[in-house]
């Protein structure tokens, strides 16, 4: 079988040409006007507010404002246990408009209980448990997966700072270096480490600032090398070496244990939906199963009582299968 022959003409193949003139040109613009200025934008949120023009103390200081911190990068307010979850989490709204946001969902859902049960006793107390609650353990969340990207990036950020200092540069340069190449939360985090040695602070002082700010695990032994080789000396590249490799042999390990667990997890996660699914399941089978005690106090009672005790059957399941190594 022949393949049949394609008649191009010269104006096809000029239109061709143009074609794809233009679109090199149009590409040729684009990375004309897209530059550094906007990859820069993109890697973190401290280079991000450099790019805007403003000033290194201004950024340090807006990045400490937005973690729930002062200007001198003391708690906000005196609950310091609430106070470190909001700096962790990496909430970048500020306290005072996340307060906003949990005080106009609490109000939300107290309208909306009031409504559809037309209780205002029970729309309190379900209003006063969601918003507090809720954006606590959105919180939780937040700060676990900050705490998950932070300690995949973190055995990477340790081989710069090895390569910069056996490059010859002293321990700020290197320390800048990660905040220039690193996305968050990594790139920030050594940014305002850099910004502090830079505006006085002494360099094991902005590395323990580094570790209240994160809270992650492995943060103290990377506090303990530098402190060590700043007081008594030591060739701080071959430390870090190693403990770039402990790092990532611990990581690994955590991965493994998760790996064993991940069926006891799923386990618990089955176990917890079912008696939901099986209730949805009679509903739509059986519509008069549960229609003909509905009505009666004690049966929401007890459908409190038992998600109650479902709640805490799942924390107890969680704190069974989730180790911390």
């Amino acid at each position: 079988m022949t393949l049949p022959e394609v008649d191009v003409t010269p104006l096809v193949l000029f239109c061709l040409l143009v074609a794809g003139a233009a679109v090199l040109a149009l590409e040729a613009m684009y990375l004309l006007f897209y530059s550094t200025a906007t990859y820069r934008k993109r890697i973190n949120r401290r280079l991000e507010l450099l790019n805007d023009g403003t000033s290194r103390a201004n950024v340090l200081v807006q990045l400490r404002r937005e973690r729930g911190l002062t200007n001198d990068g003391e708690f906000s307010f005196d609950i310091q246990a609430l106070n470190q979850l909001v700096m962790q989490s990496g909430l970048s709204i500020g306290i005072g408009k996340a307060a906003s946001f949990a005080a106009f969902g609490m109000l939300v859902i107290f309208a909306f209980i009031a409504n559809w049960r037309d209780s205002l006793v029970e729309a309190a107390i379900v209003s006063l448990v969601a918003g507090i609650g809720l954006p606590y353990f959105v919180l939780r969340v937040m700060r676990a997966r900050r705490l998950k990207r932070f300690s995949v990036q973190f055995p990477d950020a340790i081989d710069v700072i090895v390569r910069s200092l056996r490059a010859g540069h002293p321990v700020p340069v290197a320390l800048a270096m990660v905040s220039r190449e690193f996305p968050d939360p990594v790139g920030s985090e050594f940014g305002i480490v850099a910004d502090e040695i830079t505006y006085g602070a002494d360099v094991e002082t902005a590395i323990r600032n580094l570790h209240y700010r994160v809270g992650q695990d492995d943060l103290p032994l990377f506090v303990t090398a530098v402190s060590i080789q700043g007081s008594t000396g030591g060739n701080l590249s071959e430390i870090l070496e190693n403990l770039s490799s402990v790092i990532r042999q611990r990581f690994k390990l955590r991965r493994k244990v998760k790996a064993m667990a991940s069926e006891a997890r799923f386990s618990a996660m089955i176990l917890s939906a079912l008696p939901i699914g099986m209730f949805f399941v009679v509903q739509f089978v059986s519509p008069d199963f549960y229609g003909s005690v509905w009505q009666y106090d004690l049966t929401h009672y007890i459908l409190y009582a038992a998600a109650g005790w479902m709640v805490l059957g799942n924390l107890l399941m969680y704190r069974m299968v989730n180790f911390k190594i």
